[in-house]
Formats: C-alpha cells, structure tokens, sequence
C-alpha cells in the first residue's frame, strides 16, 4: 500500500468532516457529552480497528477522544487511514 498523493488527500480531506492533517498525519478531536460517551465511541472504533486490521494513534481525557492516523508500514496517510476515518465520523 502507498501512502496517497497529494493532490488525493486534498480531495478526501474535503469529505472528511472535522480532520486536518497535522505532523503527517490525519488528526482529529472529538468531543463528547461525558467520559462514558468518549470511552463507548472509542471502545466501539476498538472493533473496527480490529475488523480494518489498522489501528490508531489515540488519546482519551474525560470526554475528548484526540485521534491520530498513519500508516506506518506505508510511510504516511493512505486510503485504510481514510476509511478508519470516515468511520470514525460514521460512529460519532
């Protein structure tokens, strides 16, 4: 898998609600109501990580779940990252 071009993150970035790309990675914060609504998305995001066999780079306090996307194999942002991440929106 290549990391993608780009010109092609640009245009998955615009359909991606809320994510920005920062120090190479795809990057996000997600707020919730209370701390179980964080750990529930995130133990949820647990399963899809597991199902897309590509797991994040994330951090939970309270109620902000901070999200961070790569490939590493890869060496950057490819399409798996994307996919984890319009679920990710899907879920939230």
């Amino acid at each position: 898998m290549s990391p993608l071009s780009l010109q092609a993150l640009e245009t998955e970035l615009k359909q991606l609600d809320g994510w920005t790309i920062e120090n190479g990675k795809l990057h996000r914060e997600y707020k919730f109501p209370s701390f179980v609504e964080a750990f529930g998305f995130m133990s949820s995001l647990a399963l899809v990580s597991e199902a897309l066999g590509h797991h994040p780079e994330w951090f939970n306090v309270y109620n902000r779940v901070t999200i961070d996307l790569t490939t590493h194999d890869a060496g950057g942002i490819t399409s798996k990252d994307i996919a984890w991440a319009q679920k990710a929106n899907q879920l939230a």
